[in-house]
């Protein structure tokens, strides 16, 4: 049965460079998902987002996205990635399997369905108002399917760099937040 694996960074350098480690790990790019909010990033790089219904056939995806096929780093995960406007976050950029079950069901628009799809990733409620939250907030959101291997290792890769959402999210509502995605 597969499993996904979520964590948040502070900048898109730091989930760059995690996935590159579950990359080494086997976990294909297909099985790979990046949001980011990250205003340091160089935005005349991004391209369209595609879906590519191709690349996830036989997989039972359904819904899928290419990363494209270049290997390692910042370069390679942008050459797929793509805006997503959502209201409350503001464009996001986009990629993944995660990204295209939004497209794919339209939910690209409303803040609820990025915390819908993060929900159907096999997330709670609460922490995927929290990971919305820190996309907001200019965080980039990673997550990997593990279909074949470990999760606990994945988790531990992608831990690494990555911020504890529970903490940050307490740290936000003594600020104010609500504790929901608006």
């Amino acid at each position: 049965m597969d499993q996904s694996v979520t964590a948040i960074f502070d900048t898109y350098a730091a989930a760059s460079n995690a996935i590159d480690r579950v990359r080494r790990e086997g976990i294909a790019d297909r099985d790979v998902s990046v949001m980011s909010n990250d205003t340091t990033m160089e935005r005349s790089s991004y391209r369209n987002y595609s879906h590519n219904e191709a690349a996830d056939e036989g997989t039972g995806a359904g819904t899928g996205a290419t990363m494209g096929a270049v290997a390692g780093g910042a370069a390679g995960l942008l050459a797929g990635m793509g805006l997503l406007a959502i209201p409350g976050l503001g464009p996001v950029v986009a990629a993944g399997w995660l990204a295209a079950t939004l497209v794919g069901a339209g939910a690209g628009g409303v803040a609820g369905g990025l915390v819908g799809a993060l929900v159907g990733s096999g997330l709670s409620e609460d922490d995927a108002h929290g990971y919305a939250e820190g996309l907001r907030r200019g965080g980039t959101v990673v997550t990997v399917r593990v279909r074949n291997g470990d999760p606990a290792r994945i988790r531990q890769l992608l831990d690494e760099g990555a911020y504890d959402v529970n903490e940050r999210s307490q740290t936000w509502r003594s600020e104010g937040w609500q504790g929901r995605a608006s």
